[in-house]
């Protein structure tokens, strides 16, 4: 019997889909993440792997499952996957693209309304010495009418969040490798810029883009100098593109008004830094938590192991294995 092992526990609709293929199932359920060496000493008789986004699956973890046919992660991103070494060895990895998009563009437009009007803040004031009653002046946040948001990615999040941000009157700016075409440029009110001047020009700038060698700390010391003082900054696309500690010194010397981050440099630990700044929203990378986000996110990967065992092809494999 071919055997698939996961390494966190997923929806009880995909373990239906691979029970009904006749797959035997190990299902790692720690309460922290799998370590490497637990990975490796539990994927020798492996055929196929269903791997969170926080679980790294390196070229030691590949040798030590030779059965292995394929990596499904379980995630959009897969920079936590050696995946040139895994097609050095024919083994396709998959990815769960798409299905993300409408929870994390509301996430991270929940993220800088709260941060925006300091909603978080608010509630640990009313939570901890409340406050004196209405008064003019008092807890002041800004609007986002009429602001300036640059979107650096503009993949199918960046779009869905420029359509939600559209609707609240702000002017929308946007940068990436390719200028999309002009009649989608339309259609979500934007306008292509160098990175240079949206760093410049945003009131608030917000990050939807891989984790590549490419996209490693764009966003630095330089870079925070460069935006307004009271710029917002939202990353809910993959901590490494910001360079942390430079973040951190920014927020402290007053270069940026604030930030929200859902995702961590070195996650999933935080510095403690951030802990303790008012303006500073943490969320735990609930960019895609939405039970209607992680069912359709289990449904490929189990269908893709499924395909895979049937002798198919799966769909969304990310290293040009075929």
């Amino acid at each position: 019997m071919a055997k698939v092992l996961l390494t966190g526990e997923i929806p009880a609709h995909a373990l239906s889909i691979l029970q009904e293929a006749g797959l035997e199932i190990d299902t790692f359920k720690g309460e922290k993440l799998i370590t490497t060496p637990e990975l490796i000493s539990r994927v020798a008789d492996v055929d196929y792997l269903i791997t969170p986004l926080s679980t790294k699956v390196d070229q030691s973890v590949i040798d030590a499952a030779p059965n292995l046919k394929l990596i499904a992660n379980y995630g959009a991103g897969f920079n936590n996957i050696d995946t040139d070494y895994a097609a050095s060895k024919g083994i396709p990895v998959t990815n769960t693209p798409k299905v993300s998009t409408t929870s994390t563009a509301e996430v991270t437009v929940g993220l800088l309304v709260s941060l925006a009007h300091r909603i978080v803040e608010g509630d640990k004031l009313m939570r901890s010495t409340g406050f004196n009653g209405w008064s003019p002046l008092f807890f002041l946040g800004r609007e986002l009418a009429h602001k300036t948001v640059g979107i650096v990615g503009m993949g199918q999040i960046g779009q869905a969040v420029a359509t939600r941000l559209k609707a609240f009157d702000m002017n929308i700016i946007y940068t990436q490798r390719t200028q999309l075409d002009a009649t989608v440029e339309a259609k979500l009110g934007t306008k292509f810029v160098p990175l240079d001047t949206l760093i410049s020009d945003s009131d608030v700038i917000t990050l939807h883009l891989p984790a590549t060698p490419e996209t490693h700390h764009m966003l630095g010391a330089a870079e925070f100098k460069q935006m307004k003082n009271s710029a917002f900054l939202i990353n809910a696309a993959r901590g490494p593109v910001i360079d942390e500690l430079a973040l951190l010194d920014a927020l402290k010397q007053g270069e940026i008004a604030g930030a929200a981050l859902d995702v961590y440099e070195k996650e999933p630990e935080v510095d403690d830094g951030f802990k303790s700044l008012d303006n500073v929203i943490l969320t735990p990378h609930i960019g895609n938590a939405t039970v209607e986000a992680r069912d359709a996110m289990a449904e490929i990967v189990a269908t893709n192991t499924v395909s895979v065992l049937n002798g198919n092809k799966p769909k969304f494999v990310v290293n040009g294995v075929k």
